[in-house]
């Protein structure tokens, strides 16, 4: 499975007819003139300068070779590489990407009521964002009504708080559902948030095939590694492949699943480990649309991906290069796809939030500089860039407008985006990727001899694995082996800096209750509650539930009201915790 680089001279990569590397005896003799150049040169120069440290590795502890050539590779172009929007993807999965039109800046963006959520949604849209991604908050991640005692404290402080269909229209009111493409990062109960968003376009009479976006509904990385759950795995699952088989028909343009890395990433784990649970997750989607019995090619170019892009430069390049890759191959070889839209991974990136840090938050516009430029080179198809104080609180609007002018710079003004996968047979690049490749596949057979990923998270596999890997990286960050400019290095006597912050005002729970109490009070409680019961019978039953909740949408039930049903059928999960 593991593909390599393919040869270059100094005017660029050149193949013989068949694509195939120089002949043997010129490979030979490209190894024998390195391992001279390792006892001679480098010898020599090591002797006087010493190298800087005993090791060099990437962010994810991989090891770094010094150099890399043509005879470091063995594999044939066309098959490891191929052309732009062409099997295997490895270059990018449409064949003119930036040329034809730019990457997605899809901010997130959401904080204390719909009305103010609306105003940043409409802000962003005026300073050039080409699409909307929003944020929850808390009690609304965990399917909790903002007047539930849980929610006390947390209602708006994390993103913004959606309890019915009504906020939903204050949070959507003048913007075009038809035009503008959205995002909404929120996993158990997405089934609920999706059919709130389906409900509004019903209501505004706009068809449900004009209507595009991404729901993240990932339970798998919530018990891999976020928590936000609501029922257990396999009820889980089962809610995803009712929205994946509803949307199919019903809401084309939608992508009911974006696989997300980054959380994953996020809770430590390394990039290689990103890359496997990631698919790995999206091999466990793909296997239960099949076993309902959806056609693969039906419902798998729906299937979108969401990547972390963390510090190492090129080992994230190269991670969006090896998912590309090694994503068609196993939904080509695995279930039989042949439209190879169903091979195509699609991914939206976010910038690492782990990697932002309090001491100088300042340096940060530097780290998301060069974390956004990795996804770019890397072929992302959408893309968020962090806010400096985002460590600190939700990010002021002066802060987000950075983040977004820190793309647009990028587009206009680097020269990035006139053509594609420009770093495509640099013999660095094409080793890494093949590395990526190989231990990200490695950990998919792993999983594969469990049976497969549910069965994985139910042993709490990733769980430790990715425990592990954050604690072994935060030993290197405590003994100096790893350096955070700013943290472990660099320090200057003021650690912080005085910068404004964006502080959500305790009156937000009160004004979200004292709404929520009049809808509760104007709808039609009889309505309400047969509703409900529909739910719960689809739910009992094995029914699709996405058209009962849609109907309770438009009741006006809560989303605790219809989480709660499904909460009452399927049971709660606690965390294993197992390290």
């Amino acid at each position: 499975p593991v593909s390599a680089a393919p040869p270059s001279s100094e005017a660029g990569p050149t193949y013989t007819a068949d694509g195939d590397h120089p002949g043997g005896g010129e490979l030979a003799a490209i190894r024998a003139a390195k391992e001279a150049w390792s006892k001679g040169p480098v010898a020599k120069s090591q002797a006087k300068i010493p190298p800087r440290k005993g090791r060099f590795t990437t962010w994810s502890d991989l090891d770094v070779p010094d150099v890399l050539t043509p005879a470091d590779s063995h594999a044939k172009y066309m098959e490891s590489l191929g052309l732009p929007g062409e099997y295997p993807f490895t270059r990018g999965v449409q064949p003119t990407m930036y040329r034809s039109r730019l990457w997605t800046m899809r901010m997130f963006a959401g904080f204390g009521t719909p009305e103010q959520t609306n105003e940043r949604f409409k802000y962003l849209l005026s300073q050039g964002q080409t699409g909307l991604s929003t944020a929850f908050d808390f009690p609304t991640l965990m399917g909790y009504d903002s007047d539930s005692p849980r929610s006390l404290g947390e209602v708006g402080m994390c993103g913004v708080a959606v309890d019915t269909l009504r906020d939903m229209e204050v949070l959507f009111d003048g913007i075009p559902l038809d035009k503008v493409t959205t995002s909404m990062t929120i996993n158990g109960p997405a089934i609920v948030l999706l059919a709130f968003y389906i409900a509004l376009a019903d209501v505004r009479g706009i068809p449900r095939d004009k209507i595009g976006g991404t729901v993240q509904n990932d339970c798998l990385k919530e018990f891999i590694a976020q928590h936000a759950w609501l029922v257990p795995p396999r009820p889980a699952m089962r809610i995803v492949t009712d929205m994946i088989e509803f949307c199919t028909t019903e809401v084309p343009k939608w992508n009911t699943v974006s696989i997300s890395g980054y959380h994953i990433r996020e809770a430590g784990a390394t990039a290689a480990q990103e890359l496997a649970f990631t698919l790995a997750d999206g091999l466990g989607y793909v296997q239960w649309g099949v076993e309902r019995g959806l056609d693969v090619d039906a419902f798998a170019p729906r299937l979108s991906f969401f990547l972390d892009v963390h510090n190492d430069f090129f080992e994230e390049i190269a991670k969006f290069r090896a998912a590309r890759r090694l994503w068609a191959k196993l939904v080509k070889t695995r279930f039989g796809a042949k439209n190879p839209e169903s091979m195509k991974l699609r991914t939206h990136a976010q910038t690492a939030g782990v990697s932002l840090t309090a001491q100088q938050p300042y340096n940060n516009v530097v780290r998301v500089a060069l974390q956004a430029m990795a996804a770019v080179l890397g072929g992302t198809q959408s893309l968020h860039t962090n806010s400096l104080d985002e460590t600190y609180a939700l990010p002021t609007e002066d802060s987000v407008t950075i983040a977004l002018r820190t793309q647009q710079i990028i587009a206009e003004e680097t020269g990035v985006a006139n053509t594609v996968d420009p770093l495509a047979g640099s013999y660095f690049v094409e080793w890494m990727t093949d590395k990526m490749e190989a231990e990200a596949l490695e950990i998919i057979e792993r999983i594969d001899s469990m049976g497969g990923i549910v069965e994985a998270v139910e042993k709490g596999y990733p769980q430790r694995e990715i425990a592990a890997s954050a604690y072994r990286f935060q030993r290197q960050l405590e003994a100096g082996e790893r350096v955070m400019v700013g943290v472990n290095a660099y320090e200057s006597e003021s650690n912080t800096s005085n910068i404004p912050l964006l502080r959500i005002d305790d009156e937000v729970q009160k004004t979200q209750v004292a709404n929520l109490k009049k809808v509760k009070e104007s709808r039609d409680a009889a309505r309400v509650a047969s509703c409900l019961e529909a739910v719960r019978i689809a739910a009992a039953e094995g029914t699709n539930l996405m058209p009962p909740i849609i109907e309770a949408a438009k009741a006006y039930c809560t989303q605790q009201e219809i989480c709660d049903v499904l909460r009452g059928v399927f049971g709660t999960y606690t965390d294993p915790a197992e390290f």
